[in-house]
């Protein structure tokens, strides 16, 4: 009897059949924080339990030539916040005029020593709920889910140089809607 490899030392692909377990601890608490910052603490628990439901339920045609899962597993992601868009983008539009992120909420002694970073977090939510959907979706992946660009565009399944420009785009759309205090 073999002895088997630790699931620290196997690649993804090799967890997608064989111990999805360890393929969700792997990447649970990343995949989490980004949907949070995305749709707020409570829904991204239904997000992430969607996102990992629907991966396990096709993990029969995952692409095992592909060694880490973050983008496929982001790209499941994506697709479930896309039904999210709407409520995404009221969302935004309350942080901008309250000021209050959603996330951070959560942590309401924090929030209270940060009025500056209040301001900003509210004009950068503002310009996010103006960034049209696509825009949106590859800088939040990049910024907040900490993805390469090869991995947005796997998640998105998109050229990697469609993933440029429009990253090139939300970020002159952001500057110029989010101006610094400096240049108000």
């Amino acid at each position: 009897m073999g002895v088997s490899q630790p699931a620290a030392e196997r690649t993804d692909a090799d967890l997608i059949l064989a111990d999805f377990a360890a393929l969700f601890d792997r990447h649970a608490v990343a995949l989490h924080r980004y949907l949070a910052r995305r749709a707020g603490t409570g829904p991204a628990d239904d997000l992430l339990a969607q996102t990992f439901l629907v991966a396990y339920e096709r993990r029969g045609s995952y692409d095992r030539t592909r060694p880490d899962a973050r983008p496929w597993l982001y790209g499941i992601a994506g697709n479930l916040l896309r039904r999210r868009y709407r409520e995404e983008t009221r969302q935004y539009q309350a942080w901008a005029r309250t000021g209050v992120d959603p996330v951070a909420a959560d942590h309401a002694g924090r929030v209270a020593d940060a009025v500056d970073a209040g301001v900003a977090a509210s004009r950068l939510a503002g310009a996010l709920a103006q960034l049209a959907y696509p825009e949106r979706e590859v800088l939040l992946l990049v910024a907040w889910g900490e993805l390469s660009y090869p991995e947005v565009a796997a998640a998105l399944d998109i050229p990697v140089g469609t993933v440029r420009s429009r990253l090139h785009r939300a970020r002159a759309r952001i500057r110029a809607a989010a101006p610094t205090p400096q240049g108000d």
